[in-house]
């Protein structure tokens, strides 16, 4: 029995924004969402949080973000637009509805959950990939007498007061919790792994995604170069405040190595007064802080792991061929992929901005879809 024209898995952006996409086209959707509510992956996030994409360029299909919200919008509001999307809409995910595997069943697709089977000639994936944090180990971790957390665990700065912290990882995560901690009077260093690059969210008055959507039809490296000297007027000599910049431009970074570039929110103002001290890759822990590769030991009260997200969607996904990197990330998202029906959507980091992009994305899997399935 066909229980839907198409399966969505997740309620996060990526899937209001597919569910949408395929109502407005007439198709029968049902959607299922582990936890209890849209949105889920926001409403966790750190609370000084904001888009680092403008407004404008923002919303989700059909629905642009109110014109009340500032230019980048709080964590806060971009929960209360999803829940408003989702109201416009009438889209009604079930709720905790943890799906276990999706396998191909003759011309269809059936998705298993705790509860039930679900069964549809679509199914897109939209699970978004925070909820696959990423903790490295370190000789000496079991060791630590501190507390460590990931990032996707950190709130904000109140049980930190008083105390030595050390962040590491030098993504957008890592270096606003860092000036988090900084603003708050934190005693907070930074770990920097390796060379790195950093963006300013604004250029010349316009958000740095502005350029990105005006040179997207550029090669990479030739956006790049035309980038580089306008970024480095904005941005400074990373040098200077004993950081190195990386070979490849930030086009470049993210369409090959799929790794987002720092976009600056005042991290390096309190970099270069001290508030947040640099130091290197971590060597090695000891009972009370770290020893890093490049300077002795130092004591930290807690660790805050920026270390990004892993996702594996293999064990999802059983049996199926010719869409996975050798990691378990989809090879292409918003596109169809081998197998006949199976959609992923926001799962690659895009240049242009990742609410945009999934918006895209969206409309274009819905586009695919529609025409094949009766309406």
């Amino acid at each position: 029995m066909i229980d839907a024209d198409a399966i969505i898995v997740g309620a996060g952006p990526a899937g209001l924004a597919c569910a949408a996409s395929m109502r407005l086209r007439g198709l029968d959707v049902t959607m299922l969402e582990k936890a209890g509510a849209v949105a889920s992956v926001w409403r966790r996030h750190y609370d000084r949080l904001h888009l680092h994409t403008d407004r404008g360029h923002s919303g989700l299909p059909g629905l642009p973000m109110p014109r009340s919200y500032p230019r980048y919008p709080s964590r806060a509001q971009v929960v209360a637009y999803l829940e408003s999307y989702a109201a416009h809409f009438d889209l009604r995910p079930i709720f905790d509805s943890t799906v276990r595997t999706v396998r191909r069943d003759g011309s269809t697709w059936r998705v298993e959950t705790k509860q039930e089977q679900f069964t549809a000639p679509v199914v897109v994936i939209a699970t978004g990939w925070a909820d696959f944090p990423h903790r490295p180990g370190w000789p000496g971790s079991d060791g630590y007498r501190g507390v460590v957390v990931h990032s996707s665990e950190y709130r904000n700065p109140a049980a930190y007061a008083g105390k030595r912290v050390l962040v590491v990882g030098f993504g957008n995560s890592g270096g606003e919790i860092a000036l988090d901690l900084a603003e708050a009077g934190v005693d907070v260093s930074l770990s920097v792994r390796g060379p790195v690059q950093i963006l300013p969210r604004e250029l010349l008055g316009l958000p740095i995604l502005t350029w990105a959507i005006a040179q997207a039809r550029l090669p990479a490296r030739v956006a790049d170069f035309i980038n580089a000297p306008a970024i480095r007027l904005a941005v400074g000599s990373l040098r200077k405040l004993g950081l190195k910049a990386a070979g490849k431009g930030p086009r470049r970074m993210i369409e090959e190595d799929r790794r987002i570039p720092l976009l600056d929110v005042g991290t390096l103002a309190r970099i270069r007064d001290g508030s947040i001290k640099l130091r290197g890759d971590i060597a090695r822990f000891t009972d009370e802080g770290v020893a890093f590769v490049d300077s002795p030991a130092e004591r930290f009260d807690g660790l805050v792991l920026a270390t990004g997200f892993r996702p594996d969607l293999r064990q999802l996904l059983p049996g199926v061929r010719g869409v996975f990197d050798k990691h378990g990330m989809p090879l292409v998202t918003g596109r169809a992929t081998p197998e006949p029906g199976l959609f992923f959507c926001g799962l690659i980091a895009s240049p242009t901005g990742q609410l945009r992009e999934i918006g895209i994305e969206a409309r274009r899997i819905a586009q695919i879809v529609a025409p094949s399935l009766p309406r």
